[in-house]
């Protein structure tokens, strides 16, 4: 079997390079993509994209010792908990939750980052491959020093502006998408759109030829627009949609509107940038779907304006007759660049280009109204409609990095387990509690989405007051589902699994009375959590029957519905029996029975769980 499928994964590789070699040999475009490559970037590779990409798998394999255990890093440690734990907010944008969440995150690096580094350039604006008067002009530094190190700031500000304790290069790949859309937006949305699943799929196909699946139930989970960080993925979109509009003004060229409408649209519905939520009662999330669309669809329009607005004033031409102080003065000399003729672009050339520059400049002109200069005060102050319309790109920045803020200055105040039965390992307390407040959304202001008592939660719990942390990290809904979780904690260099157990028996027609049960690695078992007792509904001889724990043990207790006439027993090993006041009860299996006076009833099964 093994065999079969290293010879179906040569198969998948060997017929997608000979299909490549066969597209190549029969379209032999003019200049070819690697002159074109090697005109931005040094011989032709993006040395930055690969820098950055190793970094990440460093910090993966070495910082969240995903070396020790490729599928389990250790993640709660490297998550944005608060401006009061700078480890996470250092290491969070370049950490990642699992295998599956890095390998997304370097796909999608793959498909931006280079068109990105591309826009930005190896060598000088001017063109000239061969000028290098300083280290910043350096080729050499601006590919593996400079692009890297301003991909690392990025980082660090997606970090420190994101809502939650988020954890992922998510937030630097929108970046790097926002960055290429505003120079290449067909490019980049061929790329982010159409490419990026083609290799994810290959990897996948290359990794796993075939794939068996079994029709299996899955423990309840929340929708999958309340596991993603939006606002952290707006962050670095904005951020690139600013980065890359202060380099289009640099170098005075002007993008295809329509195309950056489009791009900017699709890549925001696609991307679910629309999915505004906030968490309801009672393991509920509140999906704000309707104002969502809105957003997005007016967010794209204002980038469009930014980078397609002609440099005319702002204040209209009879209202500055009003204004005293305001004077006419030479608008911005030369005609920007269109960027609808390059190359990489996909565009026309010759009478179509020229065709669609006259297009574009109609669509100007119409925008624009008359013929009017930039407006200047007697203090200089120059604004004009594309400067007011990136202004308010920036004011988009300023307020989703703002509303992060109030939730990162998040204090910890007091970390102490709530019962004898929590692991201490280090600075971490794990317990598993059931009905405790949210420490980590109750009493942020929103009021109206929650219930009068706040948010509650029940599960296993992760509190270190020194690192700020407090993580719902296994659900008690989850658990009920899997019977058994593995928790991992720990630091740099550094891991140590907590595992949790769950156990119930389910009396006939009744809720299931349950342990929780804690430990940690190379240590006793130690009772966490005993539920309330439960009746089966199901009577014997007129008389009731009631699962309880109590010490960590199973208890059957039988009463006729009198007072102080209860008698109890522990529940009888497998395969074995007991008498409670004249009744016989008898465990085959997973089932306990119950028999007096000729008649045997089932009163409770022992509960089962879908673990993996």
């Amino acid at each position: 079997m093994r065999l079969l499928a290293i010879l179906l994964a040569v198969t998948v590789a060997a017929t997608l390079v000979g299909s490549i070699a066969v597209v190549r040999r029969i379209h032999r475009p003019e200049p070819r993509w690697r002159d074109i490559a090697q005109q931005r970037l040094l011989y032709g590779v993006p040395w930055g994209t690969i820098v950055v990409i190793a970094f990440v798998l460093c910090v993966y394999l070495f910082v969240q010792s995903g070396f020790t255990d490729f599928d389990n890093p250790v993640t709660i440690p490297f998550r944005t908990w608060s401006y009061f734990y700078p480890l996470g907010m250092a290491t969070a944008a370049f950490s990642h939750a699992g295998p599956g969440h890095l390998i997304g995150n370097l796909t999608g690096t793959v498909v931006a980052a280079p068109i990105a580094e591309y826009a930005w350039g190896h060598y000088l604006d001017d063109g000239d491959t061969n000028r290098a008067d300083s280290w910043r002009t350096d080729p050499r530094v601006r590919a593996v020093v400079i692009f890297p190190l301003a991909v690392i700031v990025v980082g660090l500000m997606t970090s420190l502006f994101a809502l939650g304790p988020v954890i992922g290069f998510s937030g630097v790949v929108f970046a790097f998408a926002g960055f290429a859309i505003v120079h290449y937006p067909i490019v980049t949305i061929i790329g982010t759109l159409g490419v990026q699943s083609v290799i994810v799929r290959l990897y996948s196909a290359l990794q796993e030829p075939i794939r068996v699946y079994t029709v299996q139930p899955s423990p309840p989970s929340a929708p999958w627009w309340a596991g993603i960080a939006i606002q952290g993925h707006a962050l670095g979109l904005f951020l690139g949609f600013v980065l890359g509009i202060v380099l289009l003004e640099r170098r005075n060229t002007r993008p295809d509107p329509f195309r950056i409408w489009l791009a900017v649209l699709l890549f925001g519905f696609t991307e679910g940038l629309w999915a505004i939520y906030w968490y309801g009662a009672e393991n509920s999330f509140i999906l704000l779907q309707g104002p969502g669309v809105a957003i997005v669809s007016i967010l794209a329009l204002l980038v469009t304006l930014s980078v397609s607005l002609p440099e005319e004033p702002i204040v209209p031409a009879r209202l500055k007759r009003l204004i005293p102080g305001f004077q006419r003065v030479r608008a911005r000399s030369g005609a920007a660049r269109s960027s609808v003729d390059r190359v990489l672009e996909l565009a026309g050339s010759g009478n179509d280009a020229d065709t669609a520059g006259a297009r574009i400049d109609r669509i100007r002109e119409l925008a624009a109204g008359p013929r009017r200069q930039a407006s200047e005060s007697p203090l200089g102050l120059s604004v004009s409609r594309r400067s007011a319309a990136f202004l308010a790109v920036v004011c988009v920045l300023a307020i989703v990095a703002g509303i992060a803020v109030p939730f990162n200055v998040f204090v910890v105040e007091d970390a102490t387990a709530s019962s004898d039965a929590a692991v201490q390992i280090e600075d971490y307390t794990v317990e598993y509690v059931e009905g405790v407040p949210n420490g980590l959304v109750t009493g942020f202001g929103l009021e109206f989405l929650e219930t009068d008592d706040g948010l509650e939660s029940s599960g296993v719990i992760v509190e270190s007051d020194k690192r700020e942390v407090w993580f719902e990290a296994v659900s008690a809904q989850r658990l009920a589902f899997t019977g058994e979780e593995t928790v991992y904690v720990g630091g740099p260099g550094w891991r140590e699994a907590v595992h949790v157990e769950r156990t119930g028996w389910v009396p006939v027609g009744n809720d299931t009375v349950y342990q929780v049960w804690l430990w940690e690695d190379g240590a006793e078992r130690q009772l966490a959590h005993e539920s309330n007792d439960s009746r089966a509904e199901a009577r014997i001889a007129g008389r009731n029957v009631t699962i309880d724990s109590s010490g960590g043990e199973f208890v059957i207790t039988v009463d006729s519905g009198g007072i102080g006439d209860a008698s109890s027993a522990p529940l009888p090993a497998e395969n074995s029996s007991t008498t409670i006041d004249g009744v016989s009860f008898e465990r085959r299996n997973e089932t306990v029975y119950a028999a007096a006076d000729g008649t045997r009833v089932a009163v409770a099964r022992e509960e089962t769980y879908d673990g993996y």
